[in-house]
């Protein structure tokens, strides 16, 4: 699903057929809950998002029960309920008049939640609504668990190509000063370190411009080692 189209591409498109398959849904939202607080990652219908920012503020709703506590909210009178103090009267106020949360699993625990809404209240107590909300939760908790793996599978190869870069030129920069300075591997790296100090730069970049230097003008830090003065 993630070859040729982008994580919210995926997970919007995922919304819409909830929409289309959840019985009586009319609006979807996708929240995922990190260390910094609950965010909507997706949502299809601009009432799912302002009914999500709605919880948000009050740090308490439907979605946030479903994804914090793993289990399935469903809210059939908002205007009516008083489990989350403001929030159904105020999404109900928007128009909003029942919710179906449904938990995204992973590990026996939840990462977020789907949230379905309806103008219609009492939308959800079909007998369908839940597993199915189940069936699509499952498929958006393994489109985010799998881009997640992607993002850090290549966040650890830009960090390694890095890093074998960065030891590539800091070992062309030793063979040079080696060469010039007439010192051994440790004392060149050591001529490297003290000129990163001088300058307040990183040794990588120090490195690039001694082996820059052998190919234009001498670096602006000097490379050289420090010896006392010979007496006259």
């Amino acid at each position: 699903m993630l070859s040729d189209r982008s994580l919210d591409e995926v997970l919007t498109e995922v919304l819409r057929l909830a929409t289309r398959t959840i019985p009586g849904a009319q609006a979807a939202s996708l929240t995922l809950v990190r260390e910094e607080g609950a965010v909507t990652a997706a949502h299809c219908g601009d009432v799912a998002l302002d009914v999500d920012h709605l919880q948000y503020e009050q740090g308490s709703g439907p979605c946030l029960e479903a994804s914090r506590g793993g289990i399935v909210v469903r809210v059939d009178d908002l205007a009516a309920d008083d489990r989350f103090g403001p929030v159904g009267p105020r999404a109900a106020a928007l128009g909003v008049h029942s919710c179906l949360a449904v938990p995204l699993p992973y590990q026996g625990s939840s990462i977020g939640a789907l949230s379905a809404y309806s103008t219609r209240p009492g939308a959800f107590a079909t007998p369908d609504a839940v597993p199915i909300g189940l069936d699509v939760a499952e498929a958006l908790a393994v489109a985010v668990l799998n881009a997640e793996s992607h993002a850090q599978l290549d966040s650890q190869a830009h960090n390694l190509s890095v890093a074998v870069n960065n030891r590539a030129v800091i070992e062309q920069a030793k063979g040079v000063l080696m060469a010039q300075q007439h010192v051994g591997p440790e004392q060149a790296f050591e001529l490297l370190r003290a000129a990163s100090q001088r300058a307040n730069r990183k040794v990588r970049d120090v490195a690039a411009g001694v082996v820059a230097s052998t190919q234009g003008p001498r670096p602006s830090t000097p490379i050289t080692e420090e010896r006392p003065p010979i007496p006259g």
